[in-house]
């Protein structure tokens, strides 16, 4: 008969193997930031102090606060069994968050809080760990929890959560170069705190008070993925799937187009990393972000559906349905879900070629006679310059048979020779630096005038035939209103 054995792990080696979860500083302070919102708290400040010859980061919020027996259990690894019911407003699920979140990024944690006025404070060393090989948790006393660094920014109630000893944070580097990647961590965790917490930030989740974030006294704002201020941006019909008493709710979008963008919405959102190639399903736990920018393997990414997005939002009660890891980084959806989204997606990225491919359709019903032509055959697409347009056929009726001959040779080499390729990758990444307009108002004048001369000579020619194809170039585009006044004047 099989005996049983206590077989604990070694607490040297599994505390140190868990500051490899993958947490990165930004995903790090956002897990601590979850606890925070779970607390009750509006406001969350996180400080970061390099200045010193003791570098430290501190999140400070005024939550419910802890008393010493609750923060006790929370300083414990696995507070709470993921299976068991917890309140629909909490943001934790494993109990490791705060422990795994924080050893990622530093050897010394401490945790200080209080509430009506009593204080308490314990503290994890992993050196401490290391040379005991055990769990030793030190407990604080009111000195030693005075002599804590911004600790008198706590009121009556709140937490504050110490990280010293960041021996990740500053990559052994010192000086001026020390300063630089703190500044590059920091402003990463300004946008991913903007966005992953962009829902509370803005005041939009029903039971929680909108939330005040800071980061060294710089305040973070809401960044949405899905532009909705923008009247361009279309909402479609929400979808609900149900998984036994719990609902999953899919509300798609079609973001506009980049022209329909202000140039301040422009440089904000092209700013944030990514934001017009991350499409995909946005995955909502109890309003906090949790993944973004897949299609969860039911559909390829393209080029042309870069602007569809759907927000999925899924109650912590369905945790262990969606897979959610330690790190709340990763989520698949359940197959209901699967099963609904794929029948939506088709509609979804419908729209998005649409908008993507506006200007094209555009050209189309501004012009009987565009000069580019698409073409969808042998299994393939291939552009091609239309010879019916208006001033390339006037063009052949100038040339003789063997000139025409070359000149549909030119326009075929022309078009195989379109860099697809790099007007892609410039198109994809710097759509509003593509420019092929002429600007200067003498050169436009004079291309109007050659134009005019090779459709109709000295005739008198048809303005508004004219104005079409002038449209149909796109070489005017900006400067119709000069096109306009040309041809009020030379055809009247």
């Amino acid at each position: 008969m099989a005996r049983d054995r206590s077989h604990p792990p070694s607490a040297a080696c599994l505390s140190e193997s868990m500051r490899d979860l993958g947490y990165s500083l930004e995903t790090a302070i956002a897990d601590l930031i979850d606890n925070s919102i779970s607390a009750g708290a509006d406001t969350i400040d996180i400080i970061c102090d390099v200045s010193g010859e003791h570098p430290v980061m501190v999140i400070l919020d005024n939550g419910r606060g802890m008393t010493e027996d609750e923060l006790l259990d929370a300083m414990r690894h696995g507070t709470g069994n993921p299976r068991q019911h917890r309140s629909p407003k909490d943001l934790g699920r494993f109990g490791l968050g705060l422990k795994t979140a924080s050893f990622s990024q530093c050897r010394s944690l401490t945790v200080v809080s209080t509430r009506d006025g009593t204080v308490c404070g314990a503290e994890w060393n992993l050196d401490r760990i290391d040379a005991a090989d055990d769990w030793i948790l030190s407990i604080l006393d009111d000195a030693d929890i005075h002599g804590l660094p911004y600790v008198e920014r706590l009121g009556a109630r709140g937490t504050a959560v110490i990280w010293r000893e960041l021996d990740r944070l500053m990559e052994d580097e010192a000086g001026d170069r020390r300063d630089e990647i703190v500044n590059e961590k920091l402003e990463a965790v300004g946008r991913h705190l903007s966005l992953v917490f962009h829902r509370f930030l803005s005041g939009e989740i029903k039971g929680h008070a909108r939330i005040s974030l800071t980061v060294n006294g710089r305040p973070i704002t809401a960044f949405d993925p899905f532009c909705r201020k923008n009247p361009a941006t279309q909402v479609l019909p929400e979808e609900i799937v149900r998984i036994g008493e719990a609902e999953v709710r899919l509300q798609p979008y079609v973001l506009p187009h980049h022209s329909r963008l202000s140039a301040s919405e422009y440089d904000y959102y092209q700013d944030r990393s990514d934001f017009i190639s991350n499409q995909g399903g946005y995955v909502y736990r109890n309003g906090r972000l949790m993944a973004w920018g897949d299609w969860f393997r039911l559909v390829p990414k393209g080029e042309a559906t870069k602007l569809a997005r759907v927000q999925i939002d899924f109650p912590n009660s369905l945790d262990e349905a969606w897979t959610i890891d330690i790190k709340k980084s990763r989520a698949r959806p359940p197959h209901g879900v699967r099963e609904r989204l794929r029948q939506i997606i088709n509609r979804i990225t419908a729209r998005s070629v649409t908008v993507h491919r506006g200007r094209g359709q555009k050209l189309f019903q501004e012009s009987q006679a565009p000069f580019w032509e698409r073409y969808a055959d042998h299994g393939g697409i291939r552009f091609a310059i239309n010879e019916q347009h208006p001033l390339i056929a006037s063009l052949g009726t100038r040339l003789s048979s063997e000139d025409v001959d070359l000149l549909r040779v030119l326009l075929d080499s022309i078009a195989a020779s379109l860099p697809v390729e790099m007007i892609y990758s410039d198109y994809s990444t710097h759509p509003r630096e593509i420019n092929q307009r002429a600007v200067d108002e003498s050169q436009t004048l004079e291309r109007l005038k050659s134009l005019r001369k090779v459709l109709y000579g000295d005739g008198p020619g048809d303005p508004n035939a004219f104005l079409q194809i002038v449209r149909s170039t796109h070489l005017f585009d900006g400067q119709i209103e000069l096109a306009e006044k040309f041809i009020s004047e030379t055809f009247a």
